[in-house]
């Protein structure tokens, strides 16, 4: 009886020793996968940010605002008149403006922005003004010979009314409605300015929203993380402006100095300045965990903490328009639904595929991006990147980030391997959205935005990529370390660099496994001897 105990004890002193190897791998794998969870996220404080409580000016009481506006030029002259800088800086601004100096690889500085980039939702502003201007803070801009020198098309209001009610009419180049009328289902009504100018504050989330959630033709169609839900949302969907979260502003992160708003829209922004960071509030080393701290040095937040974009309401991921121009047997626009009412085609723009709840796709980004440029020759035998995020892992100023890639197929001149930007809009015969013809869309709209045209057309695919900043979700649904190093890593497209779990080296992995059986069979081996000698 005493044998069989002592046969058993050094069983369970073998049994230990043999657990003693492979514990640390089991528990290195479980604290790491934990690595987000608990007391490592609890540190994710604000530690610069305040909100802005101070009181704000009562512009009832002003008597220069006390009487009847008929215009909106006239409510902007009385806010010149004590705002009387405003103008200026305004006027300096890339709200203003559209563009931005930026120095090419060539060296050359251009202009950079909506007035000579094209993008892959409605293309281009050129010789379209009077309906992309709908979401330019001025008033008037139908064509080319807009004043950008004239105070009174500065529109104020778009940016500061308090009342909810203003809203500039989607057809009439920044105007309001000068009487009711409907678009696309909407009553757009002539606003009191009067009330307006007599309720002013800073911008709230809504008065942004107005143009940048509903850009590229409605509702989160561009972006993916910004949408009309961000007015009023709980924080499963953002933290950050879930009104049951941090309740915050767009203003609150997209801090203002002199009208020059913090934030890059990398679909036209092309230089590391003026960005807006997680870091601006949350410091470099948010976290108490060491390796998370370890990874925030080539990983950004947003990679980590933004799982999926568009949760509440879908985004478009793909535009054909050359599909568009399609009728119903009785000549009436073909508008075409899907279950959750999103339109999959329709004759003025063609096919389009929605999705909720996207995975992003993620890309090396270190602030500065490349544009294609109206003009400029494309290589016909793959996808035309329209904006490239810069960035790689040997770069030091390269993060990983979330990103929404949209992909169409659009027209482009088969002779001179260009981009072509079309004549949408417009009542005249040769905007497409008029007489349906893409040669004549086509001719018009090269000649507006004086660029060779040959005559010839064809669609070819392209891409552009959205950083997704915004969707912040709760901390207990930030990413786990296995949904990176794994197989079916979600960094499977980004190749420069080895990620343990997800890559593997024939070698390696025999050495390692090497490694263990050696380990153990050692073990073994010395606990069998000792047993012998023992007996």
């Amino acid at each position: 009886m005493l044998m069989i105990r002592k046969s058993q004890e050094k069983f369970i002193r073998l049994l230990v020793l043999f657990i003693a190897i492979l514990l640390p791998w089991v528990l290195g794998a479980i604290y790491l996968n934990k690595a987000n969870m608990d007391e490592a996220l609890d540190s994710l404080i604000a530690v610069n940010f305040k909100k802005d409580t101070l009181p704000r000016v009562d512009h009832s009481k002003y008597r220069t605002l006390n009487k009847e506006f008929k215009t909106p030029q006239e409510v902007t002259e009385a806010c010149l008149s004590c705002h009387n800088m405003t103008a200026q800086e305004v006027m300096q601004s890339s709200h203003w403006k559209w563009s931005r100096e930026y120095i090419n690889e060539k060296g050359d500085t251009i202009q950079l922005g909506k007035k000579n980039i094209i993008n892959n939702f409605c293309m281009g502003v050129t010789s379209n003004e009077a309906r992309c201007t709908s979401c330019h803070i001025g008033y008037g801009w139908k064509d080319e010979n807009f004043d950008f020198a004239d105070s009174r098309n500065i529109d104020c209001i778009v940016c500061h009314d308090q009342t909810g009610t203003y809203k500039k009419f989607p057809t009439d180049a920044g105007y309001p409605a000068s009487e009711a009328k409907i678009f696309d289902g909407q009553t757009y009504q002539v606003p009191d300015y009067t009330l307006i100018a007599q309720n002013i504050g800073s911008p709230t989330n809504q008065n942004c929203g107005a143009c940048h959630f509903v850009g590229g033709g409605g509702n989160n169609v561009k972006h993916g993380d910004i949408a009309n839900e961000l007015n009023h949302v709980s924080h499963e969907v953002d933290v950050h402006m879930g009104i049951d979260g941090g309740d915050m502003d767009c203003v609150d992160c997209h801090k203002t100095e002199r009208h020059n708003i913090s934030g890059n829209l990398y679909s036209i922004a092309s230089i590391d300045t003026n960005r807006v960071s997680c870091e601006s509030c949350h410091s470099e080393a948010p976290h108490k965990n060491k390796i998370l701290e370890q990874h925030s040095a080539k990983i950004a937040c947003q990679t980590c903490h933004i799982p999926s974009f568009a949760k509440v309401s879908a985004t478009k991921m793909f535009w054909d328009w050359s599909t568009a121009g399609q009728f119903n047997e009785d000549g009436s626009m073909r508008v075409e639904k899907d279950s959750m009412g999103n339109i999959t085609y329709h004759s003025k723009k063609g096919s389009f595929q929605w999705e909720t709840d996207v995975v992003p796709s993620y890309q090396w980004f270190n602030g500065e991006a490349q544009h294609y440029v109206l003009g400029d020759e494309i290589d016909t035998s793959q996808s035309v990147k329209l904006n490239t995020l810069l960035g790689e892992y040997k770069d030091k100023n390269s993060k990983i980030i979330p990103v929404k890639v949209h992909e169409a197929k659009q027209i482009y001149d088969d002779v001179n391997n260009t981009m072509v930007l079309p004549h949408l809009f417009g009542k005249d015969s040769s905007a497409y959205w008029k007489n349906f013809d893409w040669q004549k869309a086509a001719t018009m709209g090269m000649k507006e935005a004086e660029l060779e045209y040959s005559g010839s057309y064809d669609f070819i695919h392209t891409v552009m990529y959205w950083p997704v900043n915004h969707m912040v979700a709760p901390k207990e649904e930030s990413l786990q370390c296995i949904d990176c190093h794994s197989r079916d890593s979600r960094l499977a497209d980004l190749t420069d660099f080895y990620l343990p779990g997800r890559d593997r080296s024939i070698s390696l992995d025999f050495m390692g496994f090497a490694m263990i059986i050696l380990s153990t069979l050692g073990v073994v081996i010395h606990g069998f001897l000792r047993i012998i000698k023992k007996k």
